[in-house]
């Protein structure tokens, strides 16, 4: 799809087409599973995934992307889609057509069919990460996208998701990502209590998000502070610079006393005003953050370079 070449074929405009109907089922698990396709709305996250398509190609890799669907409206709007999606099976849609094939009811002129992403753990784990972000048993699509949005902007490693919690390929879990799925590697299905080993094995640290630790975040902030800043020995709890991987529980239930048991330290967020509680998003944006900026700090004597 080009600006020289945009497809001459009519815009496909039955939206009880064969193809449409493909796409739009998609939406549901059963047919993402057996072809090991899942639907990608809305400009931004579509373009996420086509910049992800043009690197693997551009790296003698498979591409990720395998369809689009757009409107001349939206290539009208964002004519950098004609170059990105080249390679790919490109077709000029209505918005009928569109929001047939869509899980939302107004898709924003663009969809595309991708190959699933996901890595296996020991894929990650070998690469050496310094922090991952471990969902266990998070049911909700909107949550898990948030928290994987949240540790790619932290400059999180990897984001695990345990066998229990949901499919990351769920449309509106994508939606959340808003392209982040497309910036680092996803694990799916991991075994908490394998992952903590092999962890463990690898020399990363595994820290509970739990509302009731005995580990205060901001006293642990504060103290490796200290400690980097005046080279005053090893962390008396756990230091935040070091390689480290989060568990995050559930949204209801939070951490079970098993996926506790797994962790070296349990670590609360302060809450200083009247809220009973954090949202999962959000205590996971502040764990992750708090681990990034140590990890970003230089230690006692080391300098920064322009």
């Amino acid at each position: 799809m080009n600006k020289t070449g945009r497809p001459q074929d009519l815009p496909l405009s039955n939206p009880r087409a064969d193809r449409v109907r493909d796409v739009a089922k998609l939406a549901g698990r059963p047919a993402r599973l057996k072809r090991g396709h899942f639907l990608v709305e809305g400009p931004q996250a579509v373009r996420e995934a086509l910049k992800l398509h043009q690197e693997r190609l551009a790296g003698g890799e498979p591409g990720v992307v395998t369809e689009v669907y757009a409107s001349e409206a939206c290539l009208d709007r964002y004519p950098e889609f004609e170059d990105l999606a080249e390679g790919t099976n490109a077709r000029l849609a209505t918005d009928e057509v569109l929001a047939a094939m869509a899980d939302t009811v107004n898709p924003q002129g663009i969809i595309a069919v991708c190959r699933f992403v996901d890595v296996s753990l020991d894929t990650v784990l070998d690469a050496g990460p310094r922090l991952i972000a471990v969902l266990c048993q998070v049911r909700d699509p909107g949550n898990a996208g948030t928290v994987l949005r949240a540790a790619d902007s932290a400059g999180a490693d990897a984001v695990v998701l345990t066998a229990s919690s949901v499919d990351i390929y769920n449309p509106k879990a994508v939606r959340s990502t808003a392209g982040s799925l497309f910036h680092l590697p996803v694990v799916l299905g991991a075994d908490a209590a394998e992952l903590a080993a092999a962890c463990r094995a690898r020399g990363i640290g595994i820290l509970a998000a739990d509302g009731y630790g005995s580990l205060n975040l901001d006293a642990l902030q504060d103290e490796n502070a200290r400690r980097r800043l005046t080279g005053a020995g090893p962390a008396s709890a756990f230091d935040l610079g070091a390689p480290t991987a989060w568990l995050f529980g559930n949204e209801a239930q939070g951490l079970s006393a098993g996926e506790l048991d797994l962790a070296d330290h349990r670590v609360a967020v302060p809450i200083y005003g009247a809220a009973e509680s954090l949202n999962l998003g959000t205590a996971a944006t502040v764990c992750l953050y708090a681990s990034a900026r140590s990890q970003q700090e230089p230690a006692h004597g080391e300098t920064t370079h322009e």
